[in-house]
This record gives structure tokens, sequence and C-alpha cells, in this order.
């Protein structure tokens, strides 16, 4: 009875009343709540589509677009894909099924007996056809990507295929040339100047990397001149932050004209897998014009030779030699009866320009020389004793068998001043003197006479001399026709053999 009362008691009823108002009240909130919101969808909308493109930038963005679009459409056909397979023989062991020699050693066989087996790689790479003649197309890439390939086909962008022959390559410039033939119509690629090549000028790279076809990556030049290409290359290359992969060598770098300034050849990398980091490097174009021609002619390429050993001089030699605010290589060899020796370029000699264009370092004066033609005279700028002077070269061709002639090399023999770092290692006191011997080249005069790393030089031909000046200074002078060395060794003072020239 209790329990009827109070729940028809009147605080419950006023309870429940509330209830039922705040559920219905919610209700209705929620559903006003639903129903207005397309409505503020459409004002946010509205806010958004009130932000403007100003026309004047939009107009710049578009006018660049068709630009690229332009360059794309213009470059990629004459952009191919270079498909390679390498093959090596590898001698096998055969067992006739039993693991004879595990167990019982090798045993003798005859060469019937002998097992080779073939192993096929495949590479891809890139390049671009520069040439047209007679129903056979040229195309240009890297020497690494054709080298020791035995089978080359070349892709074209609307999907066809050719066999390839290699025409030529030139290992030093990592460069070479294939032709294929067709009678389709394949445009050609325009060569730009690379001499007008600038930092920040715009950036565009062709090629397949890592298998992806007919790519175009974009960005800018990032510098001119680079040199300390892998292999020993010795252009001076065009670093750029385009994207370039593997499978990017031996495609075109092309400006903001389509025209092909460089070819891209090798990247900078941290990763694993040599994958980009914005260090791209490109092979300047008016490197590869003349190497193109002599492809054709000859299936080679020649390199104008001076016949000298060059150095980056470190600071204590700029010193030494009063070469401060001077930019050049220094010329510590020279190979006798070469051009530079019947010209009158003397071991000592700092050259700065040759015709009248600055050395900036060894390499750029490494492909100075290599660009000379054989028989040209040329004109060497050198400073000596201080006094800058003129000497005429006539250039012949480089071979091998002359670059590496140590023999002739004079005279063999790397010196430096002594310093305290070197004074320190040797255990001499603080006011040594001498030259320290750092390098003594095989086979070279030098090497002959009994000369060593490390010995220290006191004298030439029994003149003193005490520092690096006066050591190129004497070996010009009083070397004419033998030559030997006054050397401290360890503790003993010892003087050379002779060398007769």
């Amino acid at each position: 009875m209790n329990l009827i009362k109070k729940l028809s008691s009147t605080n419950l009823f006023i309870f429940n009343l509330v209830l039922i108002g705040a559920i219905f009240g919610f209700s209705l909130a929620f559903l006003s709540f639903s129903c207005s919101t397309p409505g503020a969808r459409q004002r946010v909308q509205a806010q958004q589509n009130q932000v403007i493109i100003p026309e004047d930038a939009l107009a710049v963005a578009e006018a660049l677009q068709t630009t690229f679009r332009a360059v794309s459409e213009k470059v990629l056909p004459s952009v191919v894909e270079l498909k390679t397979v390498s093959v090596r023989r590898q001698q096998a062991p055969n067992f006739n099924g039993i693991p004879w020699e595990f167990f019982f050693g090798p045993r003798e066989r005859g060469p019937n007996n002998r097992q080779e087996r073939e192993f096929r790689s495949q590479g891809l790479g890139s390049g671009v056809v520069v040439r047209f003649n007679n129903g056979t197309y040229y195309a240009l890439t890297n020497n690494h990507v054709v080298d020791d390939a035995a089978e080359i086909r070349v892709a074209t962008k609307d999907g066809k295929e050719y066999p390839a022959e290699l025409v030529g390559k030139d290992e030093r410039r990592d460069l070479a040339l294939v032709s294929f033939k067709t009678n389709d119509i394949i445009p050609l690629a325009v060569l730009g100047d690379s001499d007008t090549v600038a930092v920040g000028d715009w950036a565009i790279a062709i090629g397949n990397p890592l298998g992806v076809s007919f790519s175009v990556t974009m960005g800018i030049v990032s510098a001119v001149g680079r040199t300390g290409g892998p292999g020993g290359n010795i252009n001076d290359f065009i670093q750029t932050d385009a994207p370039i992969n593997q499978g990017n060598s031996g495609g075109p770098l092309v400006n903001i004209r389509g025209e092909v300034i460089g070819i891209n050849t090798w990247i900078a990398s941290n990763m694993s897998g040599g994958g980009n980091v914005g260090l791209g490097f490109a092979i300047p174009v008016n490197n590869v014009k003349r190497s193109i021609d002599e492809f054709i002619e000859t299936g080679t390429t020649s390199y104008g030779w001076l016949g000298v050993s060059l150095l980056e001089p470190n600071r204590e030699t700029i010193a030494a030699l009063g070469l401060e605010n001077r930019r050049g290589a220094l010329a510590v060899q020279v190979f006798l009866g070469s051009p530079a020796d019947t010209g009158g370029i003397r071991p000592g000699d700092f050259i700065t320009s040759v015709n009248g264009r600055e050395v900036r370092g060894v390499q750029q004066l490494q492909m100075m020389v290599g660009e000379l033609r054989p028989g040209e005279n040329a004109v060497f700028t050198v400073i000596r004793d201080k006094q800058q002077r003129d000497i005429r070269v006539r250039i012949e061709v480089r071979t091998e068998q002359a670059a590496s002639d140590n023999r002739k090399l004079w005279p063999g023999v790397l010196v430096v001043p002594l310093n305290d770092q070197i004074r320190q290692t040797l255990q001499l006191d603080n006011n040594a003197a001498g030259l320290f011997t750092a390098q003594v080249v095989s086979g070279s005069p030098a090497d002959v006479v009994g000369l060593r790393q490390g010995d220290r030089i006191n004298s030439i031909n029994g003149q003193v001399v005490n520092d690096l000046g006066e050591f190129y200074k004497v070996l010009r002078e009083r070397t004419g026709e033998e030559l030997w060395f006054g050397i401290t060794r360890g503790d003993s003072a010892l003087e050379s053999l002779r060398f007769k020239r």
C-alpha cells in the first residue's frame, strides 16, 4: 500500500514530467542540427570559393606548365631505352653425379672434360638519338651502360625495339655511341651549348630510371665545373638536383628550350641502393660533340698529350713556391721526349692557363689538354721562380704506352717541404733541413738511382737544396747530363747512384 502511494505521489509525477521534457528537447535539438548541416556546409563552401587565384600568377604558372609539356613532347621521341645482355663464362666442376673431389681431392681431367657455365646478366640504361645517315640512327649513351655487352637492343617511346651495335666508346669520358637501322622516322635531339649553362637554370632529366620507361624529372642546375667523377672520369660535370636514378645513365639533361646540355652519368648517394638524394651529374654536351664525329669516322676518339704529371699543391708547397692567390696545376714530373719536354716545360712549373683560358685545377687542365688536337700548337702560361712566362708546345696524340712509360718520367720523385708533423713523425729536430721524399715512382730515374720513400734530400748533383724552390731550380739547371741525390736515410748520410740521361 505504501509503494502504491509512493508511485502515485506528486513528486514522482513532476520528475517524470521533467524527464520527458528533457528527452523531447534533446531530440528536437538533434533534429534541428541535422537539418541545418547542409546549409552550414554551403556557407563554408561559399567562403572557400571567395579565395581567388590571381589571374597573372595563374597565367605564369600555366605558361610554365605549357613549356614543360612542350619540352617533354619535343625530346621524348629522341630518347631511347637501352637493353643489354652481358655474357660471362665460368668453368664449373664436373662430378659425374659423385662428389669425387669432396672426398678424394681434385683429379686430373683432359681438356675435353672441362665444362663451362654461361652466365647472362641484363642491364638497362638510356640514350639519346643524335645522328642519322643512310637509314642508320646513332644514339649517344654512357660507356658503362654498354661496356662488355654481348647484345644491345634499342627501344623507342612508341614501343618498337631494334637490334643495335656498338660504334665506339671512350672510357676516360664514359661515353659510347650505338647504331641501329630502321625506316621509321625518329627525330634527332638538338644539342645545345653547355658553356652557357649557369647555376639556377632549369634542368630536365629524361630517361628510364629503375626501369620506369621514358620518365621526365625536373630541377635546376646546382653547380657547373664539378670534378672527381668515378673511374677516373675527366669531365667537368654539370650538377643538378633533377631526380636521377639508376637507369637514367646515358639519357639527356635538357634546358628549358628542349636542347640537350648534358648526358646524365652518375649520382652521389649515401643510400645503400644508390637512390636519388638530389646530387646528379651530367657530362657537358660540349665535351661530347667532337667524340660523336670521331666515333662515326674511326670508332674511337683521340686525346691531345702534353706529357706531364700534375699535382694540386698543398699549403706548404704553395708557400714554398710563392704561388699564393694563384690558380692552376703544378707539373711535378715531365716525360722525357714528350711535347712538354721538347717545348720547354720543366718540373716545378705551375701552369695557370692554356691558350688564354684559366686553369682552375688538375682535372680541368687534363680535360683542356685532351681537347687539343694532335699537331696543334698551344700556349701554356706558367709561373717559374715566381715569374710568369709563356711556353709554346706542339701537342701530340695520347697513347697509353707513352703515358704509362715510367722509365721516362723525370725525375720520378715527389718531394714536399719538411713541416712540424713530418719532423715529429721522423723524430727530427725543429731546425732539421731538407726535403721529404713522399713518393718514388717505380721504374723512374729516381727509382733507378736508389731513392726511397722517406729519404730526406739534401742536395742534387752536389748542389745543396734547402727548399722546394731550390730543388726545382737545380733540377732544371744542373741535370742536363746526369742526376744523383745526396740524402739522409735514418741517421746515415748517403749519395745515390748516378743516372745518365
